[in-house]
């Protein structure tokens, strides 16, 4: 049934301040928002793009564990998307006695800054961190920071810096723990209302109230834009100026953020992030955990849906070519009707997936490895943190008595669409895990895949790339190679 309309206004907080507007375009960036509104200057663009974190903003959203403050990239972030949430800016930063905040002195102390341009950045960068580990490692501010780039200090004196917030104060008593509660119940509040429809023709947007409301949005207008996360959307609008309108908004539906285990089958809800899948998936799947630490920087994790680098169907999606290999499904959904398909039928050819019109990905299904395979994940690229694939393989085999029983390997970067390299695949099976099986079944990639050349990789690289990913695997999987991390990673 079709939840009511509500509103034509988006509710949010910002810093200390309840906003409500009507005047919002689909389009509307967070941090055009802030920036050219609200005169908040201290969030810089740099990008545009969700790549130097000049941008960065904490989102508090809720959650069942509690309210959840994240960095987020203010430039490719919608001000529709902010619904319900609480939006916090570097202007918001204080100490507890109204000085400069524990971050803010660190920074100045360590001569963490020179220029200036991308510092309200990394701080809002180290304040999330900060409050969900006030102790952090060097590994933990590595990873914290991959997302915000600066041109000047190096970033030793920032993580000098980092690692001395708490000697500044303590994050339980740091204002956004202590506003948490009252902030909590109005963010509740303002959740607890209907649809929000802003706009019409090319200026609308929907908000639904839930599921049902969003299949009922869809199948009224299928040909509406989904926005989950908007690391890839929001770059159509700022670098590619596309029309997105209407759009529809879900990254705010919880029924769509769940993660499950069952039978050995782990369900990814459609708009759960990448961060919040990492849990779950790293526990149980190593491999998937190192490749999402590759995959943008925090922020972008942080926004960015697995679901959503699905059903986007790019050919250089980070997750299809694992999820393929790992023999995942998906569920499509239209209306109150339901259909599961393999994952790797969805990609039916560049640009094209299956889904129908009004249709939506409710949720992706992965099986976990059987203990007595071998699985992994590699992605190359021009430098190893922040950076778009040029060629991903994954490899998922089982081996008994030295002789490969069966073989799922998929690649990204390759073929116009994720793709499974099914004549390697055949070159393995029933051969000895060896190196000359290995070296044979390389012959065989000519068959499976063309690659193209574009700024990334020439095609020949990546054809390279792509066979000696497999050579990799298996000196890996025969303990004839020992393959090292180049610097500590927090879980």
């Amino acid at each position: 049934m079709q939840a009511q309309k509500d509103s034509t206004r988006i509710r949010f907080l910002l810093n200390g301040t309840e906003i409500a507007l009507s005047d919002v375009r689909p389009d509307e960036t967070l941090l055009d928002f802030l920036r050219l509104r609200r005169s908040l200057k201290g969030t810089k663009e740099g990008c545009a793009e969700g790549d130097c974190g000049a941008c960065t903003v904490l989102v508090g959203r809720p959650t069942p564990e509690g309210l959840v403050y994240e960095g987020v990239n203010a430039c490719i972030r919608f001000l529709a998307s902010v619904h319900g949430c609480h939006v916090v800016t570097v202007e918001h930063l204080k100490g507890t006695d109204g000085a400069l905040h524990p971050v803010q002195q660190a920074m100045v102390d360590f001569h963490g800054s020179q220029c200036g341009f991308c510092t309200p950045g990394f701080v809002m960068s180290l304040y999330a961190l900060w409050m969900r580990t006030p102790e952090p490692s060097v590994g933990a501010i590595e990873k914290a920071l991959q997302g915000n780039l600066c041109r000047c200090t190096g970033y030793e004196a920032i993580v000098k810096a980092a690692l001395a917030v708490s000697n500044y104060g303590t994050a339980e008593n740091d204002p956004l723990a202590s506003e948490r509660e009252a902030v909590s119940a109005k963010l509740a509040e303002i959740r607890q209302g209907g649809r929000v429809e802003i706009g019409t023709g090319k200026e609308r947007f929907v908000i639904p109230a839930n599921v049902d409301d969003l299949a009922a949005v869809l199948e009224a207008e299928p040909e509406a834009t989904i926005v989950a996360g908007s690391t890839d959307v929001g770059l159509w609008v700022t670098k590619f100026m596309r029309d997105i309108a209407p759009v529809v908004f879900i990254a705010h539906l919880d029924e769509l953020r769940t993660v499950t285990e069952r039978d050995g089958t782990i369900t990814i809800g459609a708009c759960v992030s990448y961060t919040d899948a990492f849990a779950a998936l790293s526990s149980h799947i190593p491999a998937l955990g190192r490749l999402i630490d590759r995959i943008g920087g925090d922020q972008v994790r942080n926004m960015g849906t697995i679901g959503g680098n699905v059903a986007n169907g790019s050919p250089i999606g980070d997750m299809p070519p694992p999820l393929i290999a790992l023999g995942a499904s998906l569920t499509l959904r239209k209306g109150s009707a339901r259909r599961t398909i393999p994952l790797e039928d969805f990609f039916i050819a560049y640009g094209k997936q299956d889904r129908q019109p009004g249709e939506f990905v409710e949720a992706v299904h992965v099986p976990l490895p059987a203990e007595n395979t071998f699985f992994a994940a590699h992605k190359v690229t021009k430098r190893r943190d922040e950076d778009i694939t040029a060629a991903l393989g994954a490899f998922h085999l089982l081996v008994e008595d030295g002789t490969v029983r069966s073989a799922r390997i998929a690649y990204g970067g390759m073929a116009a669409t994720p793709k499974r390299a099914k004549a390697v695949e055949a070159a393995l099976v029933g051969k000895a895990w060896t190196l000359e099986t290995i070296e044979a079944a390389m012959e065989a990639y000519s068959t499976d895949f063309a690659p193209i050349s574009d700024m990334r990789a020439s095609a020949e690289y990546r054809m390279l790339a792509a066979r000696n990913l497999l050579k990799r695997f298996f000196l890996e999987t025969t303990g004839a190679a020992h393959v090292t991390v180049s610097r500590e990673r927090a879980a």
